[in-house]
């Protein structure tokens, strides 16, 4: 048994006198434990860190983001002031890049007031660096709840991946929570909850029933969702989420960690190493037009970009750059617009909030 994390004390202390908890309650603890969570302990982002994410590929894909929120605002109706807020904005690049692409949008550029959703006290401080020279005023807040009340355009970059995740097991006698508990020897193992789920499987999206035996089904809470979405729905504008998961619900146990560009077990480090599960679009796209919003798509973020312009982009791009730059630009596009394992094109899926009332039909190209 491996030297066990600070985290992983603290754990084996609230399981030995609470009992097992849900795996959902183990990924909050794991990311976001007040003194030993992941996300506040560290940056964990890079080379050094633990994984990379769109932003960090390349400029492009802050512009892209940044041109497109433009114009969303010209569709609302051009308000002033507008939140622009960014949910889990990593070290501030994605803003940073989205913010100087405003430029070329100057009355939108002005209109701004920007707010970022951010747990970790590390990343804080790399936020405020990378946005330091941006002329713009900076809040942050520990929670959506917290934003201010206007109209409101929202970045959520692979956020949504990294909130807690619960799961079901369905066995001979129906659906058990899995949970995390000690076995004699004191190691963190998985468990079911011995009390079956009541009338969980009427729950279940239509095509998944009757499920089989051994099927596993994860589900968030819709609380973040919900807030969003009738926040733009009372105030008007739109969220554009990006993350990896899959468009129709599913079954599948799709806990993962990662722990310096590799995968690891998720019981394994608790507080050391990233979480994050597969995002159900569907349940979002739901949870949204539940609360009044209109949801459109999701595409994948290949095809996403390509209709923003992103080959046109790296082509300007690459005609003042040196050998080198060019074949940097050509490896990001291929990274952020490519299918396999390797690449974030196909796996990555875009999905938009948005007030109804503002026909955003076509705010997916």
């Amino acid at each position: 048994m491996s030297e066990p994390t600070p985290l992983a004390r603290e754990l084996r202390r609230i399981l030995a006198t609470e009992g097992p908890i849900s795996v959902a309650d183990y990924m909050a603890l794991c990311l976001a434990h007040p003194v030993h969570g992941y996300y506040r302990t560290r940056d964990p982002l890079g080379a050094a860190g633990d994984f990379v994410t769109a932003p960090e590929v390349s400029q492009m894909f802050g512009e892209l983001l940044g041109l497109w929120a433009a114009g969303v605002w010209q569709r609302m109706g051009a308000p002033h002031p507008v939140v622009l807020a960014e949910l889990g904005p990593g070290r501030g690049t994605l803003m940073a890049d989205a913010l100087r692409a405003a430029r070329i949008v100057p009355a939108f550029r002005a209109a701004l007031a920007v707010h970022l959703v951010e747990i970790s006290p590390a990343l804080r401080r790399r936020q405020q660096e990378t946005l330091a020279a941006s002329g713009v005023a900076i809040a942050w807040h520990d929670d959506v709840a917290t934003l201010p009340e206007g109209p409101l355009i929202v970045f959520a970059n692979e956020f949504f991946d990294a909130l807690p995740v619960h799961q079901a097991v369905k066995t001979a006698d129906g659906w058990h929570e899995r949970m995390v508990g000690l076995d004699e020897s004191g190691r963190l193992v998985r468990a079911l909850d011995p009390a079956p789920l009541p009338r969980f499987e009427a729950l279940l999206p239509a095509h998944l029933r009757p499920a089989p035996v051994g099927a596993v089904f994860e589900w968030r809470s819709d609380a973040v969702v919900t807030e969003l979405a009738r926040r733009l729905v009372r105030f008007g504008g739109a969220a554009l989420i990006v993350d990896y998961g899959h468009a129709p619900s599913a079954f599948g146990d799709t806990l993962q960690a990662v722990r310096g560009h590799a995968y690891a077990d998720p019981l394994e480090a608790p507080g050391e190493a990233d979480l994050t599960a597969h995002v159900d679009f569907a349940a979002i796209a739901a949870a949204a037009e539940r609360a009044g919003a209109q949801a459109l798509g999701p595409v994948t973020q290949g095809e996403f970009l390509r209709r923003l312009g992103i080959e046109l982009r790296a082509a300007r791009l690459k005609a003042s750059a040196t050998p080198a730059q060019r074949e940097a630009i050509d490896a990001a596009l291929l990274r952020l617009t490519g299918g396999g394992r390797e690449n974030m094109g196909e796996l990555f899926k875009v999905l938009v909030l948005g007030d109804p009332r503002l026909g955003l039909t076509d705010v997916i190209p």
